[in-house]
């Protein structure tokens, strides 16, 4: 019989660390449902110490969650273990992930701290975290760039204190697949109680070797792989979780493990992480880019046409593509409409909500004849942005452009409940209109990106548009559909705004360490 393989899913913790990804309240819960709906063994849900948007997560997302482990970030000390314990709760199962640096560069310049220090703080942190749950889990930092005996002495001493899972990240995403998997196994038959414990790997892809890692070290007996949905992270991401779990699935022949993951919820859980963060998914992506499974090449379509196996090694209905079916149209009930959105992993709070949310799925309805899965998680996804953040709403757009002319536009902003007009011009439509709406909120930001996707196909597909704004130091990442590309441009303008000027007050994960 196969060994299973964890699946530890961090997009919510690691993932939103990525500049500009971070998430409300409620995006956070319906990611989290989607991956109890993929299997998903294991969510980390948040950084309880970080914030009290954090903790507030981890807590609400414990009380919901029955089908998958949440797990709550922590610092090797005593208040970091004590809020995750807390956060943590209500979980019917849950787990504290403490880390601590041991990397020599890490010890000496960022901790401030002796070797003998390190391992004692950790212990004392497996310890303490013990008297919250049983299910404890525990990172040397900097793994990658450690000592090999130091790591040896950390994690025997981990493994003593009560730690179940031993998680070896690779911090920076500096080493080389053989090089990882032989540390992974090293380790294993060195430490005298290896085998108490399940070994884990958190790889990172500044080289773009996130996911050949992680399956170097499960090739070598890691039994748990710590990745995000599409690769998202700080930096150049994390590993993969849609290619980590095909990888491991296909070749079956070299993997003495398997997942217990739903692959058809794959691609649903990508377009709603994409919808949510506003990072669009690169079309040559494996698994869930656009492109994953189109053959372009008459001799690849013509093979493909006689037997597929000649250039798929797997089909693109097992990872969920060909679900985006029309599901809905201007002449759907509400119930009707609620039901399917229940199937794509939303719910909601009071029939208000709903009604928000009907309202413009049938003014959508009136001007696009056929409606898609992906049209309706982009209207959830907007309508939820708009619930949370009040301080400004696009009342109304004029925007006049011509050959030949410089273009124009008009805007009226409600602004803390009064309507505010202004009008500029700029180098195109969309540089006119943001022009106008900065003449009403003088928000001082840099736009740093503006990224237009087109939802579904034809020339009626709901057009999104995502902007990443900075201001001192702060990153936000805004986003808005539309059929019209340069109203969601204006949605997606104001909307990154609504969150550079929240008042809740929350450090950003960047700001906080993190593994």
């Amino acid at each position: 019989m196969k060994d299973k393989l964890v699946i530890f899913d961090t997009t919510l913790r690691d993932g939103e660390q990525s500049p500009g990804a971070s998430m409300t309240l409620e995006e956070k819960i319906r990611i989290a449902r989607m991956l109890e709906k993929m299997r998903v063994d294991v969510i980390e849900a948040g950084f309880p110490a970080a914030s009290p948007g954090d903790f507030k997560a981890v807590n609400a997302i414990s009380k919901l969650i029955k089908g998958s482990t949440v797990c709550g970030l922590a610092r090797a000390n005593r208040q970091d273990i004590k809020k995750a314990g807390e956060a943590l709760k209500p979980a019917a199962s849950s787990r504290i992930h403490t880390f601590i640096a041991t990397s020599p560069i890490h010890m000496k310049f960022k901790l401030r701290m002796h070797p003998d220090q390190v391992v004692e703080s950790a212990v004392s942190a497996i310890q303490q975290a013990r008297g919250y749950t049983d299910n404890v889990e525990f990172s040397p930092e900097d793994a990658g760039r450690s000592e090999f005996d130091f790591l040896c002495r950390i994690i025997e001493e981990a493994i003593r204190a009560g730690a179940k899972t031993i998680n070896i990240p690779d911090t920076v995403g500096y080493n080389l697949p053989a090089q990882f998997g032989e540390l992974i196994r090293n380790l294993m038959e060195k430490i005298p109680n290896s085998d108490e414990a399940i070994f884990s790997t958190h790889c990172h892809n500044d080289l773009g070797l996130a996911v050949a890692n992680s399956l170097a070290a499960v090739m070598q007996g890691a039994r748990q792989v710590e990745c995000t949905v599409n690769g998202l992270g700080e930096r150049a991401g994390n590993a993969s979780l849609e290619e980590i779990v095909m990888a491991v699935r296909t070749r079956q022949d070299e993997f003495s493990c398997d997942t217990d993951i739903d692959a058809t919820q794959i691609v649903p859980a990508s377009r709603l992480v994409s919808n949510i963060t506003g990072f669009p998914v690169q079309p040559n992506k494996a698994i869930v880019g656009a492109n994953a499974f189109a053959h372009e090449a008459g001799i690849h379509q013509d093979g493909v046409i006689k037997a597929r196996e000649t250039y798929e090694i797997m089909s693109a209905e097992e990872v969920g593509w060909g679900s985006n079916r029309m599901v809905l149209g201007k002449h759907s009930g509400r119930n009707a409409f609620r039901q399917r959105l229940k199937t794509l992993g939303f719910e909601f709070g009071s029939d208000q909500e709903l009604d928000d949310v009907f309202c413009r799925f049938k003014d959508m309805a009136d001007r696009k004849h056929e409606i898609y899965d992906n049209d309706l998680q982009a209207l959830v996804t907007e309508s939820g942005n708009i619930a949370e953040n009040e301080r400004f709403k696009l009342k109304h757009l004029q925007v006049h452009s011509q050959t030949g002319q410089t273009p124009h536009a008009k805007v009226v902003v409600e602004v803390d409940g009064v309507d505010v007009n202004a009008e500029d011009s700029g180098n195109g439509a969309v540089d006119a209109t943001f022009r106008a709406i900065e003449k009403i909120i003088d928000s001082g930001s840099e736009l740093q990106l503006y990224s237009v996707n087109s939802i579904t196909s034809g020339t009626d597909a709901q057009g999104e548009v995502s902007v990443r704004l900075q201001k001192d130091g702060w990153i936000v990442n805004g986003h808005g559909a539309d059929l019209d590309i340069i109203i969601a441009s204006a949605k997606s303008y104001i909307n990154a705004l609504n969150k550079l000027v929240s008042s809740e007050s929350r450090m950003h994960p960047q700001l906080a360490e993190a593994i």
